[in-house]
């Protein structure tokens, strides 16, 4: 059980860690400091809920069960940094945040008060590591303690499954996963480990024993509950950037076929250690690489080519864009073809721009390239270097 509430501990950390990266703009967004202060907290609950950390406590304190109000404590102020991340989330003026927030901290502040003070007075003098929810069940001042801390992470748990209902019809992308897992992660808290814990404490009261649901039920399905309620946390914040390098991965192999053709022509300077860089980064070296070819190959466009293959690409049925993408690849393929061979520019090069450097971004390039990888005339360019283009563009 230590293990698993660890582990669980440890993700929660993580995801936190993962949405802190910029401290400083953190710190200034209320909406990222109350997700870090509730995903933090979440993981405190599962430090001071492990058997090994509850026995540590009372050892230090010299308080048989001191661990029981610190993660009753605990379990309300997560249950209060749920409320105040809604409310963020919820947003509107800041006047009326600020309230709605503090009159969340008060009174879950008073809840965690009160808890304390019932464990004050109550007779817990025989220490329960993993059981202390039923084993004091029916004992006075326990028993008010335990149903007080259970209701309050209720009230907050429910009322976000309620939110994350709501919004989730109302969003869509990485947002709306997120609060899907989210929401599944409460369900779980709720019916895993809420509806255990009641279950098994009414059971004390209705004199059975049903003690299993609150120790062996109730803790690994609250931890894989955190471990969605985590995962749905971080996936909005961090899935464009995860989004964005898996593009960069695709786009950098689709233009394998434009880049073997015209990479001996390239005067770019190479990338330090490409292996290792990030595919954003990649794809941009690639695309200037490209580009800077494309220009020093330029002198060698013959207009003759590009008519005849877009010619023939509009009598094959191909529509206009279509045929003019194959009317480039043939003129680039000869153009490289001739340089390859040692031949001089055109006296008179084609004025034509290529569609791959009038639109930015990447789309047009790979366009181009998967066009080359399916024109006959671009597998018939030689695979030597272009050494004469690269030494007329050093000259």
């Amino acid at each position: 059980m230590n293990l698993v509430v660890y582990l669980a501990a440890g993700v929660f950390g993580l995801s936190s860690v993962l949405l802190l990266r910029r401290p400083r703009t953190a710190v200034l967004d209320p909406l990222t400091l109350s997700t870090c202060a509730a995903i933090v907290l979440g993981a405190l609950v599962f430090v001071c809920s492990a058997p090994l950390t509850l026995a540590a406590v009372n050892d230090l304190t010299g308080i048989p069960n001191f661990g029981a109000p610190l993660t009753y404590g605990m379990i309300s102020a997560y249950s209060c940094a749920l409320t105040v991340l809604l409310i963020n989330w919820r947003g509107g003026p800041r006047a009326r945040v600020r309230r709605m927030v503090l009159r969340s901290v008060a009174a879950y502040g008073l809840l965690i008060v009160a808890v304390v003070a019932l464990f004050a007075r109550a007779d817990a003098d025989t220490e329960r590591l993993t059981d202390l929810d039923t084993y004091y069940a029916n004992t006075p001042y326990m028993r008010e303690m335990i149903l007080l801390y259970l209701l309050g992470h209720s009230a907050a748990t429910l009322v976000m499954c309620a939110v994350c209902v709501k919004w989730g019809r109302e969003v869509t992308g990485p947002l709306r996963t997120g609060l899907r897992l989210i929401l599944a992660g409460l369900l779980l808290d709720v019916v895993g480990f809420q509806l255990a814990k009641y279950t098994a404490v009414a059971a004390r009261w209705a004199g059975g024993d049903l003690d299993a649901l609150s120790t062996s039920v109730a803790p690994p399905l609250a931890s894989l509950g955190a471990l969605l309620c985590s995962a749905g946390f971080v996936v909005p914040r961090l899935w464009p950037a995860a989004a964005a390098h898996w593009h960069g991965l695709r786009d950098h192999r689709r233009l394998e076929p434009l880049w073997s053709l015209v990479r001996s022509a390239s005067t770019a300077p190479r990338p330090p250690a490409p292996w290792w860089q990030p595919p954003r980064t990649r794809l941009h070296w690639r695309e200037v690489s490209i580009h800077d070819a494309l220009l020093a190959l330029a002198p060698y466009f013959d207009d003759r080519v590009r008519a005849r293959a877009r010619d023939a690409a509009l009598r094959g049925g191909r529509p206009p864009h279509q045929a003019r993408l194959a009317a480039e690849a043939a003129m680039l393929a000869d153009a490289t073809r001739r340089a390859a061979a040692g031949g001089e520019p055109l006296d008179a090069p084609s004025a034509h721009r290529l569609h791959a450097t009038e639109v930015s971004g990447t789309s047009a390039l790979v366009e181009l390239a998967q066009e080359l990888a399916r024109s006959p005339a671009a597998g018939a360019v030689p695979a030597r270097a272009v050494r004469a283009v690269q030494g007329r563009a050093h000259g």
